[in-house]
C-alpha cells in the first residue's frame, strides 16, 4: 500500500499493529491487549483523517495509484460478459479510451470510460489516461451504435483532461469534444455517467453528458486542475491547496450545486482500501439510475436531459 503525505499517521500505526503482531507470533508473550489498543487508535485516527478531508486531499485520493481504475470496476461489475470495441473508423483505435458492450445485472450496456496505466509502461500505452480526437470519436461511434440497437450508455470518468498535444489539435480535438456533447444531449437511449477518479475540463466533458451523472466520495469534476488553475492565478503551483478549495470541485460541492445528480460513498480510506465493496456499490447505483429511466419515453428522456442542463448556470438576483 502505498500512502499520501496526510496518511502517514495511518502508516506509522499500521506498523507498530504489525511489529506486535510479529512479537506475538514469535513469542510467548502475550500482546493481544497491547494490539487491540493499536488497533482502536488506527480506527479512530482513520475516522479523523478522513472525516476532514480538504478539497486538496480529495484530488489527491482521486490520483492514488491504487485507486481502481475503469477497467477495473467493468471487468468487476460486468465480468467476463464485457466484449471491448476498437476504433473510430476515422484514423486508429485510441487507448486512452475504452468501450464495449457489458451486462449489469442481466441488462445489456454500452460502456464507454477513461483507462490510466498502473506503471510506467502502461501509462505511455494508454497515454496517462488523455484521449486524443479519435478516442472520442470511438465514443461516439460507440455511443450511436448503442441507440441504434436500443442499448443504455454507461460512462466512467476518469482524465486529468483531453490530449493537449499538437497533433491532436491538427485532427480537431475541440470540434470531437463539442460534437460529443451535441449528440450526448440528443441521444435517444439512458445515458449514465460515473465520475471513478478525475473529472478534468473538457476531456471529461466529452463523455460526461448524462441522465444521471453520478460522482464517487473522493473524485474531482472542475474544469481546470488546481495545479493549473494555480499557475494561472499565482504563477507558480505552490498554491494548489487554495486553488482546490476555490473550485469547489469535490462531490459535495458539485452536489450543492446541482451539476451531479448523487455521491456514491466510498470505504473508510478510499476506493481502494476495499475494492470488492467500491464495486458492489457503484454497481448498485448504476442499476438505481437505470431503473429510474428505463421506463422513460425517447421523447421525455431527451427533453428531461435537455431542461437539466438548460438550467445548469442560472441564478437570480
Amino acid at each position: 500500500m502505498e500512502y499520501l503525505d496526510f496518511e502517514l499517521p495511518i502508516k506509522e500505526l499500521e506498523d507498530q499493529l504489525d511489529k506486535c503482531q510479529i512479537i506475538g507470533q514469535e513469542s510467548d508473550v502475550d500482546v493481544t491487549n497491547t494490539c487491540k489498543q493499536i488497533e482502536k487508535k488506527l480506527d479512530e485516527t482513520k475516522r479523523k483523517i478522513y472525516k476532514n478531508l480538504t478539497a486538496w486531499q480529495r484530488v489527491q485520493l482521486s490520483r492514488h495509484p491504487n485507486r481502481p481504475y475503469t477497467m477495473d470496476h467493468i471487468n468487476a461489475i460486468c465480468g467476463d460478459t464485457f466484449l471491448e470495441l476498437f476504433g473510430d473508423r476515422g484514423f486508429k483505435d485510441d487507448k486512452a479510451m475504452v468501450g464495449g458492450l457489458g451486462k449489469i445485472d442481466g441488462q445489456s450496456f454500452m460502456i464507454i470510460g477513461q483507462q490510466k496505466g498502473y506503471n510506467t509502461k502502461t501509462r505511455q500505452y494508454r497515454n496517462f489516461g488523455m484521449a486524443n480526437p479519435e478516442g472520442y470519436r470511438k465514443a461516439l461511434r460507440l455511443m450511436k451504435m448503442a441507440e441504434k440497437f436500443g442499448i443504455p450508455v454507461v460512462t466512467f470518468i476518469d482524465t486529468p483532461g483531453a490530449y493537449p498535444g499538437l497533433e491532436a489539435e491538427e485532427r480537431g480535438q475541440g470540434e470531437a469534444i463539442a460534437r460529443n456533447i451535441l449528440e450526448m444531449v440528443r441521444l435517444k437511449v439512458p445515458i449514465i455517467c460515473v465520475i471513478v477518479g478525475e473529472g478534468a475540463s473538457g476531456g471529461a466533458l466529452g463523455i460526461g453528458v448524462g441522465d444521471r451523472v453520478l460522482m464517487m466520495e473522493n473524485t474531482w469534476y472542475s474544469v481546470i486542475s488546481p495545479e493549473s488553475c494555480s499557475s494561472i492565478l499565482w504563477k507558480s503551483w505552490e498554491y494548489k491547496e487554495q486553488a482546490a478549495e476555490a473550485l469547489k470541485l469535490t462531490s459535495a460541492d458539485m452536489k450543492k450545486q446541482k451539476l451531479v445528480d448523487d455521491i456514491i460513498p466510498e470505504p473508510l480510506g478510499g476506493a481502494h482500501y476495499d475494492r470488492e465493496t467500491t464495486f458492489k456499490t457503484v454497481q448498485q447505483y448504476i442499476t438505481k439510475a437505470f431503473n429510474e429511466l428505463k421506463d422513460l419515453s425517447t421523447t421525455d428522456l431527451v427533453m428531461s436531459r435537455m431542461d437539466k442542463y438548460s438550467k445548469m448556470g442560472e441564478y437570480k438576483e
